[in-house]
């Protein structure tokens, strides 16, 4: 039997590119409502956004989805999701998985998946998802995040650069992607022990957490381990902009 785990969803009243964003409305519903309608499909024990306004925790209320309201300060979605676990008790080996609140497309098999990670990788401080890359363009896109592995599936970096770099095959310019290893795109999906991301935020933020802006390298550069699920489907969009919520709005319905 797999052992239990926790979604943990955050949310955050203010965006930059699409305001309100988790209460855009899609087919009737908030987003969050169906991110988190989409993430109770899984195995998941149970389902909770951890909100920074009081407007997302009453529309999640209103559609029967469990809600905290946590601090509006927090600097990182894995501060808020450390002071959800403290208010609902997880710590130790609790596993949780943080399902991102713009994600009303997220698989409820690559949430199981990513659980999965740490019961069967003891080593592993944090898991998360990838799939591979099959355009030139995304290779090259600063946007989308790479992340090569070692033998065990262990992360060894992640980057917006396109690695792994072929020295020889991209001596006149990238037009090909490597074979071996083929590159992978990182999902951002993501499961820890509660008690790693409890401590998490008091990890002091590390020089190529900053100059990639990747949170997840803070780990990495304190010697924690990350084990990875590869997935052969790409996820189904998530919504950054108007034109993301119109695409995601029309597959719905």
């Amino acid at each position: 039997m797999a052992a239990p785990f926790t979604v943990l969803i955050p949310a955050r009243l203010a965006s930059t590119r699409l305001p309100d964003k988790p209460l855009a409305d899609i087919g009737g519903k908030p987003m969050v409502v169906r991110v988190a309608e989409r993430a109770a499909q899984s195995g998941a024990a149970r389902v909770v956004v951890a909100a920074d306004n009081a407007r997302i925790r009453d529309a999640c209320a209103a559609h029967g989805v469990q809600a905290l309201l946590t601090r509006a300060d927090h600097p990182s979605g894995s501060d808020r999701l450390a002071e959800a676990c403290a208010l609902l008790g997880l710590d130790g080996d609790d596993i949780v998985v943080n399902v991102q609140g713009d994600e009303p497309l997220i698989e409820p098999g690559l949430i199981d998946a990513v659980a999965a990670l740490l019961p069967q990788t003891p080593a592993a401080s944090m898991g998360t998802a990838a799939h591979a890359i099959e355009t030139v363009e995304e290779f090259r896109n600063p946007n989308v995040v790479k992340v090569v592995l070692g033998a065990a599936g262990m992360a060894l970096t992640f980057s917006r650069a396109p690695i792994p770099w072929w020295r020889d095959g991209f001596a006149q310019g990238i037009a090909a992607l490597p074979a071996q290893p083929a590159p992978l795109r990182h999902v951002g999906l993501y499961s820890y022990r509660a008690g790693f991301l409890r401590a998490y935020p008091a990890l002091p933020v590390a020089p190529l957490e900053q100059c990639e802006a990747l949170e997840q390298l803070r780990a990495l550069w304190h010697g924690h381990r990350i084990a990875v699920h590869v997935t052969r489907h790409a996820p189904g969009p998530g919504v950054d902009t108007p034109e993301d919520l119109a695409r995601v709005r029309a597959l719905i319905g």
